[in-house]
């Protein structure tokens, strides 16, 4: 760390509270600027109401602790005249004794302080993020990477906390240290202070030339090491492919070559900001020496004492040594304003639609629904869905049906209203979605979807997921009523066995049916299967099945398929073709049609057979 690059080499502080960094901080790291640096801190300061007294306290205790640094050098000053001079300096250095264990308990309480302050902005930042991400419409994250939000609810949060926590409270210290000693060495002699800013001078050039080049380095190698950590997670996920198809050692070859490429820009970088600290400690000690020279034939003239020499070398050491710091601490700074801005980005996107005043309650569904002139695009100018028309009454079973692209999952996306139709209207019981609550309208809807969503809680809750005082008896009748129940009492702890890593331990079949008992318990009118059974064995599609027949009895029911031998009993088979409803019918009716449906039939049965 600076500081202790510092006092090694250029001897002890004034002061032993004397402001360092609280951790290593890497010289010319990449630093991401803020777009609109006032504008994004005018909203952190926003986030902070509630916590501003606290800030207060920080404020008073940082110029507390920068005035007992200030002061350190005048008492020792004046403890060496009263030495020179042949008096006692026992009640000085008693006061100087007293004033170090104040500094100590300032910046304890300072960095006690700052910790609480700290983690709970922090906690009302992450709070307010998760909580508007919540409310965000799921158009919002089929637009982004999931790991880049993670980034901006861990990452992003994270600087900023230790930008609040750490940086922060350094930077106020080191202001008031600063200022403070440069009025203070001007007072008492100016002619030293003007030899004193030319090593500070120095100093700054060094700093903006060698960052200048580490930046570039930095930049570089954070480039290469995302190539190096994306190589070893495709080598880790798709390792039996590697190995399948013979390619460790060109696998070796290429993670060797960007480990190389890596191993060669960091040390370059490294070199050149490990140029920083000696050229700086050493400029910092000429000064040191000039000072001490033109100081001693300053005294030797008469024209200063020899404790005003003292005690202007440590204000000289105290005045050159944070700015180096500074200057890290406001890249770190700019870095977590970069991270508010991104989340900032969140906060204003805008949420799901809100509730009409009028909205109307949906007590009793019964699942009588209607796509009126339905069309709808992801993008304006291309539609996905035109022009769709089909009335579903209370009760039925229908099927979806398409090659992969056709508007399926988009259909079922504007019924659940995780989208709103560009043109048209879907009503449910005679009246348009959006007239309805939303969270009644989300209740309407029992779903199953491909990709199984279980949670690391025990089996019991993942069933009973979304509903609240729910008996055993009625969890372990959904099970059943899926099929599931048998497996379930083979794990370990039965019901309460908890599910790692999204149920891991289970094959594909068994969590799908864990969802359809979810399903089942939810007790819906309306039902959605989204591809239920494409990725399940024929033993357990014939389960699946069997549980899909059960739960469907008596309810809307959608059945998105790519097995037409599972939807052969659908009341209605809709055939999607190009966002466009192009067949309908059941599947007798479909067959003596002779069309797509019926081709894609024999197809099947063909590949089956």
């Amino acid at each position: 760390m600076a500081m202790s690059h510092l006092s090694q080499t250029n001897g002890p502080a004034g002061s032993p509270g004397a402001p360092a960094p609280s951790g290593p901080m890497r010289r010319g790291a990449p630093v991401v600027k803020p777009k609109d640096m006032k504008g994004t801190l005018r909203r952190l300061w926003e986030l902070t109401k509630g916590h501003r007294k606290g800030l207060t306290w920080m404020l008073l205790l940082s110029a507390l602790a920068s005035v007992s640094a200030m002061l350190s050098p005048l008492i020792i000053g004046n403890a060496v005249n009263a030495i020179d001079a042949g008096n006692p300096a026992v009640w000085i250095l008693l006061l100087l004794l007293a004033l170090y264990l104040t500094d100590w308990l300032v910046r304890f309480l300072q960095q006690f302080f700052m910790a609480s302050i700290g983690q709970h902005i922090i906690l009302h930042i992450r709070k307010t993020l998760f909580s508007s991400m919540e409310k965000l419409p799921l158009a919002f994250f089929d637009k982004r990477q999931h790991g880049e939000l993670m980034s901006r609810l861990t990452n992003d949060v994270d600087n900023i906390s230790t930008t609040i926590s750490d940086s922060l409270s350094q930077l106020m210290i080191y202001g008031f240290t600063i200022l403070g000693v440069f009025f203070i060495m001007l007072y008492e002699n100016v002619i030293l202070t003007g030899v004193a800013l030319i090593s500070v001078f120095l100093v700054l050039i060094l700093t903006k030339t060698i960052t200048r080049h580490t930046r570039t380095l930095f930049k570089e190698q954070q480039k290469i090491l995302g190539q190096l950590n994306g190589q070893v997670e495709e080598s880790i996920s798709g390792l039996s492919m590697v190995k399948a198809y013979c390619r460790e050692s060109m696998m070796i070859e290429e993670f060797e070559e960007n480990n190389e490429n890596f191993r060669a820009v960091a040390t370059r970088a490294l070199i050149w900001s490990g140029y920083l600290m000696p050229i700086t400690n050493v400029i910092n000690n000429l000064g040191y020496v000039a000072i001490a020279v033109v100081s001693g034939v300053m005294a030797a003239q008469g024209m200063i004492s020899v404790g005003l020499i003292s005690s202007f070398l440590l204000y000289s050491k105290q005045f050159t040594r944070p700015f180096v710091d500074i200057a890290n601490i406001y890249n770190n700074f700019q870095t977590a304003v970069a991270g508010a801005e991104r989340i900032f980005e969140v906060l204003d996107e805008q949420p799901e639609p809100a509730d009409k005043p009028d909205a109307l309650p949906l007590p009793h569904p019964r699942g009588h629904i209607r796509f009126s002139h339905v069309s709808f695009g992801y993008e304006p100018d291309q539609l996905v869905l035109k022009d769709i028309n089909l009335e579903i009454p209370a009760g039925t079973k229908v099927a979806i049906v398409g090659h992969t692209g056709s508007g399926k999952t988009t259909f079922i996306n504007l019924l659940t209203r995780f989208y709103d139709v560009t043109d048209g209207s879907i009503e449910l019981d005679g009246h348009d979605l959006r007239d309805y609550k939303m969270a009644d309208l989300r209740n309407a809807f029992g779903v199953v979807l491909q990709d199984t969503a279980l949670f690391d809680i025990p089996i019991r809750d993942n069933i009973s997921y979304g509903k609240t005082n729910v008996s055993m008896d009625a969890i372990v009748k959904a099970a059943m009523t899926a099929d599931a129940d048998s497996f379930i009492q083979r794990q370990p702890n039965g019901y309460q066995t908890v599910l790692t890593k999204g149920g891991s331990t289970l094959s594909q079949g068994e969590r799908q049916l864990l969802t359809i008992a979810r399903a089942v318990l939810t007790d819906a009118p309306i039902l959605i299967l989204d591809e239920a059974t494409s990725s399940v064995d024929t033993m357990t599609e014939q389960k699946i099945r069997r549980a899909m027949l059960s739960i469907t009895k008596g309810r809307t029911s959608f059945i998105i398929a790519h097995r037409l031998s599972t939807i052969r009993d659908s009341d209605l088979i809709v055939l999607m073709e190009n966002g466009a409803i192009k067949e309908r019918g059941t599947h007798d009716e479909l067959m003596r049609q002779n069309g797509t449906y019926a081709q894609m039939y024999r197809t099947q049965m063909g590949m089956e057979s």
